[in-house]
């Protein structure tokens, strides 16, 4: 019970956080990303708080060695760049610049937002679905399941 109430609550935290600091408005997300023309830089501020809060988090657990609420630590130790991480990192970015909504963003929003958010959680679960259909028989797209849950490529 303690881990799902932590969840919970980690999940609440990030969700209320979002909407402070307006990281579900698509048009102050548009605002951020248009570099060339009107720039808003303040979630450049969020981005580097939430740098700096995992930084000392990642710090701090890893003096700790062993987690509050699991067996075991959990830190990824990959550090390769390949084509499906360059590739899949240009779909999001160019999905985040199109519609100005990132995945936790736009479920937070769907509390709230307008109609387009729901449409958009629609395509992103299809678009999800239909990665898992079309990667299923190429062996670099294969994927194993950690002891906590964690997914990583084989």
């Amino acid at each position: 019970m303690p881990l799902i109430a932590s969840a919970f609550a980690s999940g609440l935290l990030f969700g209320l956080g979002l909407i402070v600091s307006q990281m579900v408005n698509p048009a102050k997300v548009l605002g951020f990303l248009d570099v060339l023309g009107n720039w808003d830089p303040s979630l450049a501020l969020v981005m580097g708080g939430a740098v700096a809060v995992s930084a000392v988090g990642t710090l701090i657990a890893r003096g700790r060695g062993l987690p509050v609420l699991a067996r075991r630590l959990e830190i990824p130790t990959r550090r390769d760049l390949d084509r499906r991480l360059i590739g899949g990192s240009a779909l999001f970015g160019i999905g985040w610049g199109l519609v100005g909504l990132c995945p936790g963003p736009a479920l937070t929003a769907l509390a709230f937002g307008p109609w387009q958010v729901p449409v958009f959680v629609a395509a992103m679960l299809a678009g999800m679905a239909l990665f898992r259909i079309v990667t299923s028989d190429w062996p670099q797209a294969s994927f194993r399941r950690g002891p906590a849950g964690v997914t990583d490529d084989a």
